[in-house]
């Protein structure tokens, strides 16, 4: 038949299927292979039929899973404190600068590189008009020209009437401002920073000389002597003893100690003496200290140490002093240094911590469980 015979013509003309039955040695392979890799499975998880779940299981799971999560809570309460550590060591040699018309061009960039450090001053003398009040650092005085020529602006002191703040906290008044400023008469105020070497020095404030001179002389022999022939020159005391009782607001070294109370701050020494000439003698042992805290760039700072007393002007006279009535702060650099560094523990040794933990508890739950089962069904087989 015409229709059968193209039908047939039409199967043997078309392309036969690539398939091919897969060879049996290859099959074999495979799963050799995969039987090889199964054994090394060491997470073998049984059949959903074969499970069994208790009462007591799901007990010892949540107890399982409170402690795990205790441990955890507890384990990260430890990674983010934050732990201080104190280790001492020799404190570096800096060299000291001689102050001259050269170095005083280059005296900010020797305060970058760490041979001098600023000492801000701010103290008032709630009883000395500013014209009878000298200072003075290392002997080079305000009076003399030279504290000016070794401590140009804008590193220098200022000399200027109290506010009503300040003289009510140097008189320890507790009346109201009103008052304070109508019954205040005089007083002065030194404030600044001046940038010093890092070796130890003395800070003088004091009378000044020539007003000293001129009182002692009216209290001996009634007559001003360095007033004779001049007569515009006026006794700032008017024929008493100067009162020298004065306040420390703030008396810093560098950069303070974040960590530390600065013990010159807030200071009042008083000269009860009766005739209010003392001498308040302040010995300063500053201790260079590296603050480092975290995610921070450590800071050079200091500590400072003070001892102070009160000198009377019979030890004065006695010892032939030339110190005059006042404050004289003397300062020093101990040769030990303090680094104080905040820490916090790897987060490496957090996390193998935390997995630790985390599975230490379930096997542990896992092994003392199964101890459990095993021993009562042992039991009640020999029961049985």
């Amino acid at each position: 038949h015409p229709q059968l015979e193209g039908l047939i013509n039409h199967q043997a003309s078309s392309p036969k299927p690539l398939y091919r039955s897969p060879n049996p040695s290859q099959v074999k392979c495979s799963r050799t292979k995969s039987m090889g890799l199964r054994s090394f499975d060491a997470f073998a998880k049984p059949l959903d039929g074969t499970r069994q779940r208790s009462l007591s299981g799901g007990f010892i799971t949540l107890l399982a899973s409170a402690t795990a999560a205790l441990l955890f809570l507890s384990q990260l309460f430890l990674y983010l404190r934050i732990e201080t550590r104190h280790s001492m060591h020799l404190a570096d040699s800096v060299p000291s600068l001689l102050f001259n018309k050269q170095q005083q061009q280059q005296r900010n960039r020797n305060n970058l590189s760490g041979h001098t450090i600023p000492l801000h001053l701010h103290v008032t003398f709630p009883h000395l008009p500013c014209p009878a009040l000298d200072y003075s650092h290392d002997g080079n005085s305000f009076s003399t020209g030279k504290f000016g020529h070794y401590h140009p602006p804008p590193y220098t002191f200022t000399a200027r009437i109290p506010t009503s703040s300040e003289y009510k906290l140097a008189t320890a008044s507790h009346s109201s401002e009103a008052n304070v400023q109508s019954g205040r008469r005089g007083g002065c105020t030194l404030v600044g920073t001046i940038l010093v070497p890092r070796v130890g020095g003395t800070l003088g404030v004091s009378v000044s000389g020539d007003s000293w001179i001129r009182v002692t002389s009216l209290l001996s022999f009634g007559v001003d002597f360095s007033g004779l022939g001049n007569s515009r020159t006026t006794d700032p005391f008017q024929g008493k003893l100067p009162n020298v009782t004065h306040y420390l607001h703030d008396v810093t070294f560098g950069e303070p100690f974040p960590r530390g109370k600065n013990p010159l701050r807030g200071v009042r020494h008083v000269m009860d003496n009766g005739s209010g000439v003392a001498l308040a003698n302040v010995a300063v042992k500053l201790v260079p200290t590296t603050y480092k805290r975290t995610f921070h760039s450590p800071k050079e700072t200091y500590q400072a140490s003070v001892s102070r007393h009160i000198v009377q002007p019979e030890t004065l006279a006695a010892q032939h002093s030339t110190l005059l009535p006042g404050l004289m702060l003397t300062y020093d650099f101990t040769p030990l240094a303090v680094r104080h560094m905040e820490v916090r523990e790897n987060w490496l040794v957090f996390l193998s911590s935390l997995v630790s933990i985390v599975g230490g508890v379930f096997v542990t739950v896992g092994l003392v469980s199964g101890c459990l089962v095993n021993s009562a069904q042992a039991v009640a087989k020999k029961i049985d």
